[in-house]
């Protein structure tokens, strides 16, 4: 049971970063940004490409990721989803463009990094072993406490800062910010960047476990909306325990389940369907939106 538990906390961790960035795009939007999996995965190549093939600094290759999506995040906001917002009085037209963007990011990561599978040395040797008990290398207690510490460091940043109190008024109220004279246009653009940061540091985090490939966008995606609406669309507590709850039910059914196959995200996403049957908003979404 121990065991279970610490690789709950380790997968919610890391899925409560996923989730953190695309809810902080929807709120500030009101946009599904179904290319935030395949953001996750450029990020984790950037990181391959410059500490696995170049050699240089795991640090220096998270910086370079979260650097290289906070670009990628400005420029798909300010020159996509700004004007369609803008032009277009129909929700389909962002959710078509968000599906069109998202399937562009997997032809230009297929071009450039190609679809085998990618890793990257350890950034520390050894595991922990407490009494057989519980079992756990050291690198992903390494990645869990740098998940943990960014998560708080995030919220620190929304509540304290300019930007961030400006960014929590922009998904609260977009018409009162503009009667307020807050340059809405610059601060969605720097939400968003700022989600696609988040992706990218996850993903540059997570390469030195899983590795990435190609095929591990869309997944990540549907991941990262399960947890959302577990949690409620546009709530950052929300998106920290929904991704929470996903996290320790993998853990629990990696460990009694997997025998059975793929029957543990059957399972899990039966009990998603069941649960927004019965509060559709997520646990703390309002049930107005």
């Amino acid at each position: 049971m121990e065991q279970i538990l610490v690789n709950g906390v380790y997968l919610g961790a890391q899925y409560a970063m996923i989730a953190l960035g695309l809810t902080l795009i929807f709120s500030l939007m009101n946009v599904l940004n179904f290319a935030h999996g395949q953001m996750y995965v450029i990020g984790g190549f950037v990181t391959y490409t410059i500490y696995g093939q170049l050699g240089i600094p795991f640090v220096v290759a998270l910086f370079a990721s979260c650097f290289t999506l906070a670009i990628i995040g400005a420029l798909v906001e300010r020159y996509l989803f700004g004007p369609v917002l803008k032009r277009s009085a129909r929700e389909e037209s962002s959710m078509l463009l968000a599906a069109g963007i998202a399937l562009l990011l997997d032809a230009v990561i297929l071009l450039l990094f190609g679809e085998k599978q990618r890793g990257v040395p350890k950034i520390v040797d050894g595991v922990f072993n407490w009494d057989f008990r519980i079992i756990i290398p050291y690198d992903r207690i390494v990645i869990c406490c740098l998940a943990i510490f960014c998560i708080v460091a995030f919220i620190a940043f929304m509540q304290y800062t300019k930007t961030g109190r400006a960014l929590r008024a922009l998904a609260q109220d977009r018409v009162a910010c503009q009667l307020m004279g807050v340059n809405v246009d610059r601060y969605s653009t720097i939400g968003f960047a700022l989600g696609a940061l988040l992706a990218g540091l996850v993903g540059g985090l997570l390469v030195t476990i899983t590795g990435v490939n190609l095929g591990m966008g869309t997944p990540t995606s549907i991941k990262a909306f399960m947890m959302v609406m577990i949690g409620g669309a546009g709530v950052i507590s929300g998106a920290i325990a929904g991704g929470i709850i996903l996290g320790f039910l993998e853990a629990f059914g990696l460990a009694y389940l997997s025998q059975y196959g793929d029957i543990t995200y059957l399972l899990i996403f039966i009990t998603l369907m069941v649960f927004l049957a019965i509060r559709p908003q997520g646990l703390m979404g309002k049930p107005w939106g």
